[in-house]
C-alpha cells in the first residue's frame, strides 16, 4: 500500500520557477524517461502555502540579539557593559556595606593610659595647699584635721577692706609670706596654662585652679587692686625674729585654729621685687582663667597697677632702689630677695602675655634692663638655678617661647635671642655629663650646694627642663647644642624624670619625700598642724611643744607635702628639729607639682599633646597688620 497524500499535490518543494535548461538534459542523459516526468511534473505542481511550509520547515531562526550597546556618546559591548555592572555591585558590598555598617556601631572612645607614678604623686602634692589654706574654709576643702583659722588677719590694716583673711601658710610655721606665696601661684599658674588638657586627663583642672584662685584672690586685697596707682603693699602677714622668747609665729607651736598671738600685717613702700613677682602672679593667672572674661580682666588690671608700682623710679641706671625686705628683720632671715631686676623681665614677660601691651615686651627686652639682671652673665652658675629668688631662668624660657613660637623679629629679636642662648646654656648646666653642678652619689642634683631645702630647687629646674623638651617638640627641632655636643630633648625628659624618680623613692634610702606616697615617707615632719592633734584641746603657746618634741609619728598625715629632702650624702633625718630636712613648703610644692604634670605620660593616649601652643598668645596681637582689602573693582 502506498502512503496517501491528502494534502493533495506533490510531495516535492516547488522552487521558485522551472528547472533549467542544464537540468533537463542532464536528466535526459541518464534516462530517457526522465524527460517526460520532468514535463508530467510541472503540470502537476502545487504551491505549498505558509501554514504547509510551518509543518515542514519548523520555526524560523531566531533573529541574533544587537551585541553592542549605544550610550550616545561611546558604543560598547553588551558584554562589557554587563561585567562593569557587576564590577560596581561587588565594589559596593565590598567597599561600601562595611563602612555604612560601622558608621551605626557605637565607637569606642579611646581611654588614657593607667595612671602613672608621676599622675598618682600629683594628686597628691596638690592636696598640700588645702592644708596649707588660712581663713574661712570651704566645705570642700578635704582635710578633716583642719578648720577656720586666721580671722582676724589683717585686722590692724585699716586700708584693707575685710582684712587681709585667706591666702596660704608659707611652710610648717603659720606666716603668710607673699613673695613665695606669689611664686607659687605663677608656677601653679604656668603649669595650668601650658598642660590644661593633662590636667583634665588625671582629673585635676578644676581643683588646681580653685587652689590658684585661693591665692590669686588674697593678693588682690595686698593692695588697692582697683586703683590705677598705689603707694604701697602688704609683704606679709605673721612675724617672727630669730631666736625670740616673746610669742610669735616662730616662739610658738601651735595649730593655726589655735592661735592667740600677735599676727602684724607688714607694710611696705618700696618693693621693686615683691610688686613685680605679685604682677607676674596675678598676669599669669588672668590668663589661666581666660575663660571667666570678668575675673581675667580683674586680675590683669591688679597685675598693671602693682608692676607700675615696682618699677616705679626704676631704671637701668639706677641701683639705689631697696628690695621689700632691706632691714626688715621679720623678712630679712627667712625671704631676703638678693636682687630686684630679675622680677621686673619676669613681671614684664607675663604682663606681655596677659594684656599684648607691646610696651611690656619692650620692657622685657630692654638691653639695659637685661644688663642690670646679668641676664646674658654666664660666669655666675647660681644664675642658672631658677628658683623664689631668681627669676631669670624662668624670665628667659618665657621669652624663648616667644621666640620659637612667634619670632616676632626685629626690634626684639636681638634680645630674645640672647635670652634663648642663655635658656639653652642654662639646660646644659642641668645635665650631669658637663659636671656644672654637684650631684650626690644616689644622683640627686645639689642645685643650692648642699644647703637645707634642695628638693624645693630640684623641682623647679626638672619642671623648666621637661618644659623646653616639649618646646621643643611643638615646634619640631630635635634637640639643641651644649658647645660641639648635639643633645636630644628627650635627655632633658630623663634628667627631670630622674630628679622626680629620687624624690618619689628611688634612692639609697628607698623612701619617698613626698608625705603620703609610697610605703615609706617621712613620719615627723616639721609642721605645727600635722603634729599637734585634733582633739578638742586647746593648746598653749609652749604648751605644743610636747608634740613638737614627741618621738611620736604625726597624728596629721599631711598627704602631699614634699619636705626638705636629705643632705649632700643622700642622709636624711626623719625629725621635727631638722627643719632643714624635714619642713615642707609652698614654694616646693609648687615647683613639685608643675614638674609632675609636665613628665607625666596619664592622658597621652586619649589625644592630650605635649604643651598648648595658643593659650599663652591669647591677648597677644597679631605681629603684622592685616592685609588692606583690596581696592573696589574698576568700572566704565
Amino acid at each position: 500500500m502506498y502512503s496517501a497524500n491528502h494534502w493533495g499535490g506533490s510531495f516535492e518543494i516547488a522552487t521558485d520557477g522551472a528547472a533549467s535548461e542544464d537540468d533537463d538534459s542532464r536528466n535526459t542523459d541518464l534516462d530517457p524517461g526522465a524527460l517526460q516526468s520532468s514535463s508530467a511534473a510541472r503540470l502537476h505542481r502545487h504551491e505549498l502555502d505558509e501554514t504547509q511550509l510551518g509543518w515542514l520547515l519548523g520555526p524560523p531562526a531566531a533573529k541574533k540579539k544587537n551585541r553592542h550597546v549605544d550610550l550616545g556618546c561611546v558604543v560598547v559591548k553588551r558584554k562589557v557593559l554587563v561585567w562593569a555592572f557587576w564590577a560596581l555591585l561587588a565594589g559596593f558590598v565590598v567597599v561600601g556595606v562595611p563602612v555604612i555598617v560601622s558608621r551605626f556601631i557605637p565607637r569606642k572612645i579611646p581611654r588614657p593610659p593607667p595612671p602613672d607614678q608621676y599622675a598618682e604623686a600629683l594628686h597628691k602634692a596638690l592636696l598640700f595647699f588645702n592644708a596649707q589654706k588660712s581663713g574661712r574654709l570651704p566645705r570642700s576643702n578635704g582635710i578633716r584635721w583642719r578648720g577656720n583659722s586666721g580671722l582676724k588677719d589683717g585686722s590692724d590694716a585699716k586700708d584693707v577692706k575685710g582684712g587681709l583673711v585667706g591666702g596660704y601658710y608659707d611652710a610648717g610655721d603659720n606666716i603668710k609670706f607673699h613673695f613665695p606665696m606669689a611664686f607659687s601661684m605663677t608656677l601653679l599658674s604656668w603649669s595650668v596654662i601650658e598642660y590644661s588638657a593633662k590636667y583634665k586627663a588625671v582629673g585635676e583642672y578644676d581643683h588646681v585652679r580653685e587652689l590658684i584662685k585661693w591665692g590669686t584672690d588674697y593678693l588682690l586685697r595686698t593692695f588697692n587692686s582697683s586703683a590705677s596707682t598705689i603707694d604701697h603693699v602688704y609683704a606679709q602677714v605673721g612675724a617672727a625674729r630669730i631666736k625670740s622668747k616673746t610669742p610669735d609665729d616662730h616662739y610658738c607651736w601651735n595649730r593655726p585654729e589655735d592661735m592667740a598671738y600677735p599676727r602684724p600685717s607688714l607694710s611696705v613702700t618700696s618693693a621693686p621685687d615683691l610688686g613685680a613677682e605679685i604682677a607676674a602672679a596675678l598676669a599669669a593667672a588672668s590668663i589661666a582663667f581666660r575663660d571667666d572674661a570678668a575675673y581675667s580682666k580683674k586680675l590683669a588690671h591688679g597685675a598693671a597697677t602693682v608692676y607700675e608700682f615696682a618699677t616705679r623710679g626704676s631704671s637701668s641706671n639706677n641701683n639705689n632702689q631697696a628690695t621689700y625686705s632691706l632691714h626688715r628683720p621679720e623678712i630679712e632671715p627667712f625671704y631676703n630677695s638678693t636682687s630686684y631686676w630679675d622680677e621686673h623681665v619676669w613681671g614684664a614677660a607675663w604682663l606681655n602675655y596677659a594684656t599684648g601691651n607691646s610696651s611690656y615686651i619692650s620692657a622685657a627686652t630692654d638691653p639695659a634692663l637685661a644688663n642690670s639682671a646679668m641676664a646674658f652673665d654666664d660666669g655666675i652658675l647660681d644664675l642658672s638655678v631658677f628658683s623664689w629668688d631668681n627669676k631669670l631662668p624662668g624670665a628667659g624660657m618665657l621669652l624663648s617661647r616667644l621666640r620659637m613660637f612667634l619670632n616676632p623679629g626685629y626690634p626684639y629679636e636681638a634680645s630674645l635671642s640672647g635670652y634663648h642662648r642663655a635658656a639653652e646654656l642654662n639646660m646644659c648646666k642641668c645635665l650631669r655629663r658637663f659636671a656644672a653642678f654637684n650631684f650626690t652619689r644616689g644622683g640627686l642634683a645639689l642645685f643650692n650646694h648642699g644647703r637645707g631645702q634642695p628638693l624645693q630647687y630640684v623641682v623647679a629646674n626638672s619642671f623648666l627642663a621637661a618644659l623646653y623638651a616639649d618646646y621643643l617638640d611643638a615646634v619640631n627641632v630635635p634637640g639643641w647644642n651644649c658647645g660641639p655636643h648635639f643633645i636630644p630633648a628627650d635627655d632633658l625628659r630623663a634628667f627631670a624624670k630622674s630628679q622626680l624618680d629620687y624624690i618619689l623613692g628611688d634612692n639609697p634610702r628607698k623612701m619617698s619625700y613626698v608625705v603620703g606616697y609610697g610605703q615609706r615617707y617621712p613620719r615627723h615632719v616639721h609642721h605645727r598642724g600635722a603634729s599637734t592633734p585634733r582633739n578638742r584641746v586647746r593648746y598653749s603657746c609652749t604648751g605644743g611643744y610636747r608634740w613638737r618634741d614627741s618621738k611620736k609619728a604625726d597624728p596629721n598625715v599631711i598627704k602631699g607635702a614634699m619636705v626638705g629632702g636629705p643632705d649632700r650624702r643622700d642622709r636624711f633625718n626623719d625629725s621635727r628639729m631638722a627643719f632643714g630636712q624635714t619642713e615642707p613648703t609652698l614654694v616646693g610644692n609648687a615647683g613639685l607639682v608643675a614638674a609632675l604634670v609636665a613628665v607625666t605620660s596619664s592622658g597621652r593616649a586619649a589625644g592630650v599633646g605635649a604643651v598648648d601652643r595658643n593659650s599663652m598668645f591669647s591677648a597677644v596681637p597679631p605681629l603684622f597688620p592685616a592685609a588692606p582689602p583690596p581696592p573696589p573693582a574698576w568700572k566704565p
